[in-house]
């Protein structure tokens, strides 16, 4: 067993902030200890962090009750912020849980260690690997850290976590969310969807981590799955988000619309209360490619929009019109399969419980539908009962063809009967894949391949009213807040600072690009947000601005402030 070596490091949120103490230790410790590739480890970081559950290769499951671990280089581990060896590169640690402590050993069964946890794994001139994990056919690779944490909730078992950087994890998920065959502006649209979605608050599934890695969350591979054009995307647009007045926007995507999106309400339920339609996001409405269309919410409008292909940015999809046939036996039997599954979800009403028997279908008739087409609400009938279903997905899930669901629910349904009104087959007339809810990814490529269009232009059709700029942020003297460091990519060096000066400070000040800046401020409560141009001081490319809180000010005030890049109101068209 090698000797553990004992480096006081501080705590992991501070680690993140770029400090950390070393003990008094003597220089042949601190040799073994690698202390220069620990401290790279723990340089301060460019963006914000994010915890990656890792799945298994089939994404079935994120506990593991054994795993392990190896680098492309060095890699150091440590027992939270406690040094414990330095492994070779390529040299797997594999570990177990036993008595509640982990135990790490080499393939041959040597012991390194037995600690409580978490087990970290660094490599700072490498990539990190998990023993027998595929991602796109080849061994998975990661960046950042390894976080080896237990399961709270499962004795004996524990999670595989990669803590990374916001900006490094985007280069795993953007080339793997949209063929980078779409274009550098496609892809940079779908980075700051991308980026939007992971820094937005959310309910976690799990403790231990953020997100997933699977289509649960946004698709991530790791750094073995990195692409050139699509790593240019994400540092062409990093620190980009999309706002809504100060918010991040819940930048919704999905494969195809079909030529018109649909509103946030008429595709999603409450996730609390259940409620459908649910209530609205002013940026998530229906709109269509081509703004002359009107909406397709009257049956007879959406059937000519259906059945036939009009021009659309979305038209060079496979999925832009599609065609499904089912005979009464096949309708009849798919109903019988899924109804009782998709009663489950509280939107079919009455429920039909398993082992209750379907009598025989009539009718399909749509009740409403979105703007787009997209069915809302519609009703099975059967000679003995009428179901109200609501919700596309459900509608999607029931009408299963070939064992698939509905690509979308762009639908108009056609039935055949016979003479004497029997129902003999449904055919089925749709468009789009996926819930068509904000940005469009095939129309994004076309958009950005065919038509030329900066990704500002894309992000500003699929949301409505929205601002490009930086994260939000609060600059206070407490709680880590007095010194804020944002970074920001830009090609017009247009750039403008807005401020809520909500309680009343007199001014602030910045450095921007290594410039320094003491900006006054007015004192006007009842106007109290301002727009300073700080055009000037931006260079084309990356930027790096610094904002300190005043030593002179009141120790109980506070800013609210973002860097806007495009405003909801400037013309991109």
């Amino acid at each position: 067993m090698e000797k553990k070596v004992w480096v006081s490091i501080l705590s992991l949120s501070l680690i993140f902030l770029g400090q950390f103490v070393l003990a008094s230790v003597p220089e042949t410790t601190l040799q073994i200890a690698r202390e220069a590739e620990i401290r790279a480890a723990f340089e301060k970081p460019k963006s914000e962090i994010v915890r990656v559950g890792i799945g298994d290769n089939s994404f079935n499951k994120y506990d593991y009750d054994n795993t392990g671990i190896f680098a492309t280089a060095e890699m150091t581990v440590l027992d939270g912020s406690d040094f414990v060896a330095s492994i070779p590169a390529y040299k797997t640690v594999n570990i177990k849980l036993s008595s509640d402590m982990f135990v790490l050993t080499y393939d041959n069964g040597e012991v390194i260690d037995q600690i409580k946890g978490p087990v970290r794994f660094l490599s700072p001139n490498g990539r990190l690997g998990v023993k027998n994990l595929k991602r796109v056919g080849s061994q998975a690779l990661y960046r950042g850290e390894i976080e080896i944490t237990k399961y709270n909730k499962k004795l004996g078992r524990f999670h595989i976590v990669n803590v990374i950087e916001v900006e490094d994890y985007l280069k795993g998920v953007v080339p793997n969310e949209m063929p980078v065959h779409f274009g550098l502006e496609a892809l940079k649209a779908q980075s700051v969807a991308a980026r939007n979605y992971v820094l937005s608050p959310r309910v976690k599934a799990y403790d231990a981590f953020d997100v997933v890695d699977s289509v649960a969350s946004q698709v991530y591979f790791g750094a073995g799955s990195e692409k050139d054009l699509g790593t240019r995307a994400v540092e062409e647009t990093e620190g980009v988000v999309a706002l809504y007045n100060w918010d991040l926007i819940l930048a919704q995507y999905s494969s195809t619309a079909g030529g018109y999106t649909e509103s946030f309400a008429n595709v999603f339920s409450d996730p609390k209360t259940k409620a459908f339609p649910s209530v609205s996001k002013p940026y998530l409405i229906a709109k269509p490619d081509i703004l002359s269309q009107k909406p397709l919410n009257v049956e007879a409008d959406a059937a000519l929009f259906y059945k036939s292909k009009p021009d659309s940015y979305d038209m060079k999809s496979p999925y832009y019109r599609w065609e499904k046939t089912w005979t009464k036996d096949e309708l009849q039997k798919a109903l019988q399969t899924n109804l009782p599954s998709q009663s489950a979800t509280g939107f079919v009403h009455p429920a039909l419980n398993k082992n209750d028997k379907l009598s025989d279908v009539v009718k399909i008739e749509v009740k409403k539908r979105g703007e787009s087409g997209k069915i809302i609400e519609l009703e099975i009938i059967t000679k003995t009962q009428t179901y109200k279903v609501y919700k596309e997905l459900v509608i999607r899930r029931l009408f299963t063809n070939n064992g698939k669901a509905l690509p979308s629910a762009n639908v108009v349904f056609e039935p055949q009967y016979d003479n004497d009104g029997n129902l003999l087959s449904l055919k089925a007339y749709g468009g789009g894949y996926g819930h068509g809810v904000g940005l469009s990814q095939y129309g994004a490529g076309f958009m950005a391949t065919e038509l030329k269009m900066p990704y500002e232009k894309i992000l500003k059709h699929y949301y409505s009213d929205i601002t490009l700029a930086t994260k939000p942020i609060i600059l206070s003297p407490t709680n880590g807040k007095k010194v804020v460091v944002q970074s920001f990519y830009t090609k017009n060096k247009h750039a403008e600072l807005i401020v809520d000066n909500k309680y009343q400070l007199s001014h602030f000040l910045v450095n921007i690009n290594g410039k320094e800046k003491d900006i006054e401020l007015s004192k006007n409560f009842f106007n109290r947000v301002e727009r300073i141009d700080i055009s000037k001081f931006i260079k084309n490319g990356r930027n790096t601005i610094t904002f300190y809180y005043p030593e002179d000010e009141d120790n109980n005030k506070g800013l609210r402030l973002f860097v806007e890049l495009v405003g909801k109101d400037d013309n991109l068209f």
